[in-house]
């Protein structure tokens, strides 16, 4: 596969968001290009004509942005990112998550951080600096071998697992999100016991990922019975 990167200037980095008050999406596209990600909706306003995860349009001017519209906006937690994963592998070479992060930071603003890479940890030093910074690792599945057909592109759930560790020992404050909840979640219970301060179960969208439940024999898995053992499962956590 290959990967089109394209660097742009974006015309602001600080938007609203329906789900906490700001949103931060350093990135357009997502190289993990995971098989259900809401996301791809994207296309439509971007006009790309490239698959979901063989894109990726980098925000050189992210910082810049930042900087300004921090000054005019009323403070308020700002979500770290809704459309994109901050740490996706450019990350390792632009560091605009980073930036970003030093920015909210040094200007006391709340954060919470979503991703599915263990990069953060190369910015632990700024989380626990942070006044009220707190990392959710998205895992949708205690079975590796599931988690290579729907998001082969992401890294290993005990990579993420390890990593959730590492940053609840460091005394930041973590947390799970299952979404969608794909087979084998119920495992997760027991493997995240001890490294998170809370989870977050949502079906969220399946609709993009139903032909790998179709190609791979799994529609019997893919039900409400499922979202409800898992809630089950984290009940006591």
């Amino acid at each position: 596969m290959t990967l089109i990167v394209q660097e742009i200037l974006a015309k602001t980095i600080l938007s609203k968001s329906k789900i906490y008050p700001w949103v931060i999406n350093p990135y357009t596209g997502c190289q993990h290009g995971c098989s259900y990600c809401y996301a791809r909706f994207m296309k439509r306003v971007t006009g790309h004509r490239e698959p979901w995860g063989e894109f990726v349009d980098v925000k050189i001017n992210a910082a810049d942005l930042l900087r300004e519209e921090i000054k005019k906006k009323k403070r308020g937690k700002v979500w770290v990112s809704g459309v994109c994963d901050p740490y996706q592998p450019l990350e390792a070479k632009y560091k605009l998550t980073r930036q970003c992060l030093e920015i909210l930071a040094r200007n006391t603003w709340p954060v919470i951080i979503q991703t599915r890479s263990p990069l953060v940890l190369r910015d632990i030093d700024i989380i626990r600096g942070g006044r009220d910074f707190e990392v959710g690792f998205s895992v949708t599945t205690a079975d590796d071998s599931i988690r290579k057909l729907f998001e082969p592109g992401a890294p290993p759930i005990e990579e993420r697992i390890n990593a959730l560790d590492e940053l609840h020992k460091a005394g930041i404050r973590t947390y799970a999100m299952i979404a969608p909840v794909l087979p084998g979640a119920e495992g997760l219970a027991e493997l995240l016991k001890g490294k998170i301060d809370y989870v977050l179960v949502d079906r969220m969208n399946y609709h993009y990922a139903d032909w790998v439940y179709r190609k791979y024999g799994l529609e019997d898995q893919h039900t409400d019975d499922l979202f409800e053992r898992v809630k089950q499962k984290f009940a006591s956590l």
